[in-house]
Parts: C-alpha cells; structure tokens; sequence
C-alpha cells in the first residue's frame, strides 16, 4: 500500500504546526493541574500531540500504526482515563476514537464515491437509531460512549474502502492484522509465567485486552486470517514462512485455550471444520483428534465440566455462566412493556435498569451479555432489524466476492456469522479492539469486490437495464 507521506500543501503543513504549538502552550498548565500524580495520564498529552502530528503529515500512514497497536493497548490506554461518575471516562482511548472517526470523515469528504451505497445506508440507518436511542437514554454517559464505538465501528468499516483498492493492498492489511497479534502473545506469555506460580486454576488469559473474552475473540479472528494467508496461493510464501506462520497459528491456539472461552474455541473448532468441508477433507481427520487432545488439559476439562452443573435456580445455588445469563434475559424481556418493543428504552437502559427487574442484581448494574437481548431492549424491534440490515448487506457484498477470491470470502463470510453466533451470549457490542479489526477486515473484503472488475460489470448490466428500449437477451428470455 504505497501512499505519499505529505498529502498536504505547506502552507497548510506549517499552520497546522503552529497551532499545535499555540494550543500544547495553552493546555499544558492546565492539564497538569488536573491529572495529579498519575503519570500515564500526564504522558498521553504528548502521546496525543504525536498522533496529531502523525494526522497532518500523513491520515493513512496513521490510521495503519493504529491497526499495528491497537491489539495492544487496552492496557495502557485504561490507565489513561479520568474518573467521572456520569459513566463516561475520557481518556488517550477515547481521542485515538475521535481520529479515527476524523480519518473516516476526511477520506469520505475528499472522495465520496469510493464507498458503495449498498452497505453504507445500512449503517446510516443503524446510526440514526443509535443516535434516537442515546437522546432517550435513562444512562447518557454510558450510552456515548457506546454510540461512539459505533460509530468508530463504522468509520473503521468506511476507512478500509479507502486503503484496499487493488488485492495487493487487501494481502497487506491482512498481514498487518496478523503481525498485531505479536505484542497481545508476548505479553501474554509473560502473563501466563507470572501467573503460574500459584497455579493456573481458574486463570482466564486477558492479555493486553480488557476482558478473556475479546483475547479470544480477536484471537479467533487472527487464525481465520493465518489460516487464509498459509493456504491463499496468492501470497506465495516460502518454505521457511509458511513453517514460521503454522507455529505462530499453533502458538495462539494455546492461548486461545488459556482464555477459557467457550464459545471462542467452538467457533475456531468450526472455522476448521468449514475449511476442511469446503476446501481440503483432510482437515476433518485433523478435527476428530485435537478435541480430545483439548480436552485432556485439566483447565479445558474442567470448564466444559461446568455447564453440567449450576443449571436450576435454587436457594442458595450457585449457577453456571450460561444459566445466571438465561435468567439475567429473561428477568429483563418479561420486565418489559409492550409499548416500547417498537422502540425500546433507549441506550443503556438495560444496564440502568437491571437493579430493579433481576432479581440476583444485588444493587449492582448488569450489562445484557447478549448485543440482541441489549439492542432489543434498548433500540426495540427497529435497532434489532437495523443491525442485521447491516450484516445483511455486508455478507451479501463479500459473498459476491467468491468467485474472484473463493478462500477471502468463505474467511470474511465466516467471521461475519461467527460474530452474529457470539453476539448472542457475549457484550460484543462494547468490545471495541475487536471490532475495530473486524470491520476493517469486512470493509476490505467488501473494497476488493467494489474495486473489481466483477463489479464494474455488474453496474454495466444495471445500467444497460435502465435505458429506453432494454430487452433481455433471448437466453433469458427462453427461460
């Protein structure tokens, strides 16, 4: 992906600097008045004026430092947030959200016909939802900031369109996901050994992300692409890379396991399993063993163990993670009233309003552990069909991507649906490391067809249709 690395004039370069200047000496005094002795938060002030920098000299070389990193910096960007009790907490986190969504403004002003009307009205729909569901919020800092995650899950989706143009570019971005994964591993490891001294009985992997769950998730995402670029003929490795990348690919799958994410080692196990069926059987046989290999790590045992118990609520019971959520949606669906299925209670509200309907709150607000129970008592039916008008929309884009890259597709389509099956019993919606890299990786797949020549033909025969005295060709026409 060869860009230039000024994409403005000099005037406007030098200017820019200037005002960097005039505001770092206006905000400077205050800004260390306000962080106390918190050095992580007085470093991210020049961690921002770096990214600012960056965004003036070159808003694509940026937004792929981002995409390097941001596997790795849930971690250091925590530490970053000020404490505020409306529920919304600023932090270096949330301006790396505003570039991006910036970058994504910018590239659409500058050249808006690069993106497809076909999957960007669905968003848009989505987006005024959310916006509808954040004025009537019960939870107004919480609900921001998940309508800004979207909307940063958009404006990732819109950026790929603008840096994958030719299949080249779309090889590159899906290498530089997987040379992401390089600092969450090794830093898992260093988490794993620290650990280990005390046994790693009930130990769940996080890594550098904020919860196991968006580790495994990410992870799984990781895989699906290793597994593309190891058996993609276009990427033409060597011997030596294609060993390196099937030991990385072993590597991630350990801690895959050390996550402890059910539902995460399913959809891994079944990625497997649709490769094997479409593309190569013999990965079938490989599937028949390395469950009872997983299941012979004590770790893995003992949680599939665990559904087997803690599945009735009793007095006094301690129940499993799959029941304690079954009672958490179904206290919420029953509390509702019909009058907001149409339109829910606005964003967040589940949240607010799960220490009055669940009855093991205990005065603690809980979140939904399920994006359709959340939307749909938040946004109602409308949000709930807007989100799968989303999917709908982007699986049908990347499908059309199948005959030129059979391999891409079935890949992108997979991770599309694992995501929709996940989404069912997880807070996908607010894990935003993950989703960042997954509708990036959705938007490249669905650029590679915009940019096609398959497309430009299927716009010709739309085009041709729509002229005065269009007939079929006599092969249709005899069907």
């Amino acid at each position: 992906m060869k860009r230039k690395y000024f994409q403005t004039s000099q005037p406007v370069l030098l200017g820019g600097m200037l005002l960097l200047a005039l505001v770092i000496g206006i905000i400077v005094p205050i800004f260390a008045g306000m962080v106390g002795d918190s050095y992580a938060r007085l470093a991210a002030l020049p961690a921002l004026f770096i990214l600012g920098g960056l965004m003036i000299f070159n808003r694509t070389l940026l937004l792929l430092i981002i995409v390097l990193l941001r596997s790795a910096g849930d971690i250091v960007l925590e530490a970053t947030r000020a404490t505020n009790a409306s529920g919304f907490s600023p932090g270096l986190g949330g301006a790396i959200n505003a570039l991006i969504i910036l970058i994504a403004f910018l590239f659409v002003v500058e050249k808006p016909q690069r993106l497809p009307r076909a999957v960007m009205v669905p968003w848009i729909i989505l987006l005024a939802v959310s916006f509808y569901g954040l004025a009537v919020s019960p939870e107004l800092g919480a609900a921001l900031k998940i309508v800004l995650s979207l909307l940063s899950y958009c404006a990732m989706f819109i950026c790929a369109f603008y840096i994958v143009r030719t299949p080249e570019d779309f090889r590159s971005l899906v290498k530089l996901v997987i040379w992401s994964s390089v600092l969450p591993a090794l830093y898992g490891v260093v988490t794993v050994a620290l650990n280990a001294r005390g046994g790693l009985s009930g130990f769940r992997l996080q890594s550098t992300f904020g919860h196991a769950n968006i580790l495994a998730f990410y992870l799984t995402l990781v895989l699906s692409m290793g597994l593309y670029v190891l058996k993609s003929p276009e990427f033409r490795l060597t011997q030596l890379k294609r060993i390196g990348l099937m030991s990385w690919m072993f590597f991630l799958m350990g801690l895959l396991l050390l996550t402890q994410t059910r539902s995460a080692w399913i959809a891994c196990f079944l990625m497997f399993f649709l490769y094997g069926t479409l593309f190569e059987r013999r990965y079938l046989l490989y599937l028949m063993v390395l469950p009872l290999i997983a299941l012979m790590i004590p770790s893995v045992h003992e949680r599939i163990a665990q559904l087997d118990s803690g599945n009735t609520v009793e007095t006094y019971a301690k129940l499993n993670s799959f029941a304690w959520r079954v009672l958490l949606w179904k206290s919420g669906l029953h509390w509702m009233s019909p009058s907001h299925y149409l339109q829910g209670y606005g964003v967040e509200s589940f949240l607010h309003y799960s220490v009055v309907f669940f009855p093991l709150a205990g005065g603690v607000p809980w979140g939904a552990h399920s994006v359709y129970v959340q939307w749909f008592f938040d946004t109602g039916l409308i949000g709930i069909a807007a989100y799968f008008f989303v999917f709908y929309a982007v699986i049908r884009m990347l499908a059309k991507l199948y005959p030129a890259d059979k391999l891409a597709a079935c890949m992108l389509i997979f991770i599309a649906v694992e995501h929709l099956i996940v989404s069912a019993s997880d807070n996908v919606l607010a894990y935003l490391a993950f989703n960042w890299y997954f509708w990036l990786l959705c938007g490249a797949g669905c650029a590679l067809y915009y940019n096609s020549d398959a497309y430009k033909a299927e716009q010709e025969r739309r085009r041709q249709k729509r002229l005065p005295g269009y007939r079929l060709p006599a092969t249709t026409r005899a069907r």
